[in-house]
């Protein structure tokens, strides 16, 4: 009897010894586990970034759209709600199916149509015409006008603020900005930014930046009370234009004409690094799944950088697109890039005291372009 209880005793001992020994090396062997994994997947990193630097990002002509008609073109933005395309086109937006390269709709009415932002949650739409100055505001849904808002002349650049609710143009010649209330669709007002702005990005947090082209600075807005905090210069870049965000790590992307596009840390305002792109540049975008930033400009290049961490974007490739495709929009989802362009016919004498001037637009030529990888 004796015996039997002992045998039984060591029995329970052993099986008691043998689970602490697997608690115990599930302990140990379980980091090296997780540490094989996170080795693993930063090799994969390490070996995709190497790759993009070899063979570049892979972007390609995806669909070309004729979309005819007249007349100049300015900003574009892609409506992720509804999978619909925006066109600044001349005396009218227009609104295009990405997919087919057709026509939805259109926002008539303009002098001279720039920029468009979006407000889903109000079911407003926003878009500036710079002369005299203005915002049309239509129905998100439907496209109908519903009013006019007098801004101030030379209204171009527009954006709408997740923080605040509220819409900022970039009125270039009047050197100001002009916030507007995106649900009640009122002015809140204007007020100077000590330059010429061209186009502004929002942090969601409570900023907004917006490019100065004839200072070559950046300048760091507070979205609620409508007062320029701070100004930095963006050496060496020269008459920034496009400008994107890295909101999640508060990093800007100027693109310049000076032939740049400037890293700038939306803290401090230092110019981190710049990377070389093409002439005539007029749209920045940040895709924020790739970690990309393009820089589209008008000598038919939208060049790509990648951002490897907070202090370092590395250029990575050069798309080629068609000369004149100056402008872009973003599919973040998908990781599209569309762009417009058409046929330009010779270039005609400058007239005196001319500043600026565009080779005509043949008639009819207008196309959209799709990029993917």
């Amino acid at each position: 009897m004796q015996r039997t209880v002992l045998r039984t005793i060591g029995v329970y001992l052993g099986f008691l010894v043998l689970a602490a020994c697997v608690v115990i090396m599930s302990h140990v062997l379980a980091p090296n586990k997780a540490g094989a994994s996170s080795l693993s997947s930063r090799t994969a990193v390490k070996a995709r970034m190497h790759a993009e630097e070899e063979n570049g990002a892979g972007y390609h002509l995806v669909n070309k759209f004729k979309l005819g008609g007249e007349g100049g073109w300015d900003y574009l933005l892609y409506d992720a709600k509804m999978d619909r395309l925006f066109i600044s086109r001349g005396t009218k937006v227009l609104v295009v199916n990405p997919k087919t390269g057709k026509e939805i709709g259109e926002i008539p009415g303009f002098a001279r149509s720039h920029g468009i932002a979006l407000a889903p949650e109000f079911n407003r739409g926003f878009a500036t015409d710079g002369d005299p100055g203005s915002v049309t505001v239509f129905n998100y849904t439907t496209l109908k006008v519903l009013e006019h808002l007098s801004t101030a002349p030379d209204s171009d650049g527009i954006i709408y603020d997740p923080g605040t609710k509220r819409i900022f143009t970039m009125n270039g010649d009047s050197g100001s900005s002009t916030a507007i209330d995106a649900a009640a669709g009122t002015i809140l007002g204007t007020f100077p930014l000590g330059g010429k702005p061209e186009f502004a990005a929002a942090d969601g947090k409570g900023h907004v930046f917006a490019n100065l082209v004839d200072k070559s600075e950046l300048v760091r807005i507070d979205a609620k009370s409508l007062q320029v905090t701070d100004t930095w210069p963006l050496a060496p870049c020269k008459s920034p234009s496009g400008l994107a965000i890295d909101a999640k790590n508060e990093r800007l992307f100027p693109g310049c004409h000076s032939g740049v596009m400037d890293f700038v840390d939306g803290n401090t305002g230092k110019v981190l690094g710049t990377v070389p792109i093409g002439q005539g540049i007029d749209a920045m975008r940040f895709d924020p799944g790739t970690d990309y930033a393009f820089a589209s400009c008008g000598d038919g290049t939208i060049t790509v950088a990648r951002e490897d961490s907070r202090d370092k974007l590395v250029k990575i490739d050069e798309i080629k697109t068609q000369r004149g495709a100056r402008t872009m929009a973003l599919n973040a989802k998908t990781h599209m890039i569309y762009t417009v362009t058409a046929d330009f016919g010779p270039m005609p004498p400058a007239k005196p005291g001319e500043r600026f001037r565009r080779p005509p637009i043949l008639p009819g030529t207008f196309v959209l372009l799709e990029y993917g990888r």
